[in-house]
């Protein structure tokens, strides 16, 4: 698979507004635990190896075990590996990854709500956004595990 263009180099200012995203997220009030399933599990889902790599070594660095890492992509099934609100936060984040099939559903939300604010969901929304920009500009540009989006 060979590399394609270097997304600073050829738009710069649109990786300053992807930055700008990952600056605001980084100020939300949703524990990085959960930022850090939502980058993982929506990676899995699109098949990006180089977002799965640099995000489940971040959730190691912040604590998280290998068992749940390897339940990520079969957490319904997981038991009570993750918590209630954490389920919410991944049911979210696989219905807006796979946005095409029936978008966020009423029932998702609804769970959402009974642990996070609509403050709260929006950024868990935004953070689900992001890393599916991520993943598409990386899926896209052929970048490999290792190389620099620089």
């Amino acid at each position: 698979m060979q590399k394609r263009l270097n997304i600073k180099q050829a738009a710069p200012d649109a990786l300053k507004a992807m930055i700008g995203l990952e600056s605001y997220l980084s100020k939300i009030s949703i524990s990085k635990t959960a930022k850090e399933l939502i980058k993982i599990r929506a990676s899995q889902i699109n098949g990006c190896a180089y977002c799965i790599n640099i995000h489940t070594q971040d959730a190691v660095k912040n604590g998280e075990t290998n068992q749940r890492i390897f339940l990520l992509s079969a957490w319904r099934e997981a038991g009570d590996i993750f918590t209630e609100e954490e389920k919410a936060v991944l049911a979210v984040t696989e219905e807006i990854t796979l946005i095409h099939e029936n978008g966020l559903t009423d029932e998702t939300y609804s769970k959402a709500l009974q642990f996070f604010s609509e403050t709260q969901i929006a950024d868990i929304i935004t953070a689900v956004i992001t890393i599916n920009l991520w993943n598409r500009v990386v899926l896209s540009t052929r970048l490999l595990i290792g190389e620099s989006l620089a």
